[in-house]
């Protein structure tokens, strides 16, 4: 366990095509002895190869298939491809306590680029902890004595391992999936009987939030406007923060606002699992986008697919790529929305604003619309595969729930 991890696969755009390689060299670990390494490697990286269409499923497929073949080589001293059943539960075990030296403080790329080449990254490692938003503000520096490795992580492991053992076996490499053996998952994955909460922030810290960025936007359009119709379009049209950035699979722009033979207007989107989808744009959202349209000198109404970045970097040219942008401009919304609460002595009101993130904005949206419109209508718009996630919101705000029932009474007086 004293041995180093090292990163083996580089983001899918620095990777050949695996189809038409014919060798393939672990050289991240160029004396580590095990005998099919390579075999290894090749079966991950065409796995990997039919997830390139979507990013956010690479990444993640990526980081438990590395973590797995790190394990088998370093620890088990074995190849993924030979691992029974009880290895694998042996891993997840590792994966729930793994030493300290497997354990970074902050995100950071397996690789770099020097002198035109791909360097290892050496501050790089499998597993990272982090401070959350509110230990960060009060000083607290991340530490691998709090690393905690939760249950989606856990269900992570099985969900990506089991897929990729069923495609060893399409592809005749083994004859058994050594995850789908193994029959006591309820001994890492704890069963919960309670509804998960949908994180959301509530109907007057929603408010805050719009006119506080409208606000910004009067005082400082240059920067804010953009990101005014950013709050915008999280909220009315309940849009994942990738759904907002450009990258190697979709590119969305103004053209992507178009209008049908009824004159309603549809926002088309490239979404999660590379699926497209239409999602209805309100009154309220239409005005929004010309408002923004106006402040970049733009007609009112997109034209037919008109290509301007639907949004576009402030110095530059060309869409924002990075979800990273998109975090910090919601990010500065939240925290003066705070202020101003905290300001109109609503400090108790403000406090779940210091811990809301990005996505939160798309659960409130929905969870405000499933009160009032058809839950089909909103599971479509939202892209949800089914409507039991769309049941999840109807009963997501248990602040109002309880609020409605705090003065009930046991008995007349």
């Amino acid at each position: 366990m004293s041995v180093q991890p090292r990163p083996i696969l580089d983001n899918f755009e620095h990777q050949d095509n695996p189809f038409k390689q014919s060798t393939f060299s672990v050289s991240s670990y160029p004396s580590l002895g095990v005998t099919g390494a390579e075999l290894d490697l090749e079966c991950a990286l065409k796995f990997l190869y039919s997830y390139s269409g979507s990013s956010g499923t690479y990444n993640s497929y990526r980081r438990e298939l590395e973590r797995l073949m790190q394990w088998a080589w370093l620890i088990n001293k074995t190849t993924i491809i030979q691992l029974k059943r009880e290895d694998i539960e042996a891993f997840v075990r590792f994966c729930i306590e793994p030493p300290t030296h497997w354990i970074g403080l902050k995100n950071v790329a397996r690789f770099k680029d020097k002198n035109g080449e791909r360097v290892i990254n050496s501050e790089w490692r499998p597993f990272v902890t982090t401070a959350s938003k509110v230990q960060h503000r009060k000083g607290v520096k991340p530490s691998v004595k709090a690393f905690n490795f939760s249950q989606p992580s856990i269900k992570a492991i099985f969900t990506v391992l089991s897929s990729f053992y069923s495609y060893l076996i399409q592809d005749e490499r083994i004859d058994t999936n050594p995850v789908a053996l193994i029959r006591q998952k309820s001994k890492f994955v704890q069963k919960d009987q309670i509804k998960p909460l949908v994180r959301r922030i509530s109907n007057l810290q929603w408010l805050y939030c719009i006119e506080t960025t409208e606000l910004m936007a009067e005082d400082s359009p240059f920067e804010h406007e953009r990101s005014l119709f950013v709050m915008n379009c999280l909220y009315s049209m309940y849009l994942r923060i990738s759904e907002l950035v450009a990258d190697e699979r979709y590119s969305p722009a103004m053209g992507d606002f178009t209008k049908d033979r009824d004159q309603n207007w549809w926002f088309q989107v490239v979404g999660k699992g590379n699926k497209s989808r239409r999602i209805t744009v309100c009154d309220d959202m239409l005005d929004a986008l010309k408002r923004y349209r106006r402040f970049l000198e733009l007609s009112d109404i997109p034209t037919p697919n008109e290509q301007t970045p639907l949004i576009a970097k402030i110095r530059g040219k060309g869409p924002v790529t990075s979800t990273r942008q998109i975090r910090k401009i919601v990010q500065t919304c939240f925290d003066q929305s705070y202020q101003r609460m905290v300001t109109d002595g609503l400090t108790e009101d403000a406090e779940e604003l210091k811990h809301a993130t990005v996505h939160w904005l798309r659960h409130t949206g929905i969870s405000e619309d499933v009160k009032i419109r058809p839950q089909e209508h909103v599971r479509d718009d939202a892209g949800h595969s089914s409507m039991a996630t769309t049941d999840r919101y109807i009963d997501s705000d248990l602040r109002e729930r309880h609020a409605s029932a705090k003065k009930k009474r046991v008995r007349d007086v």
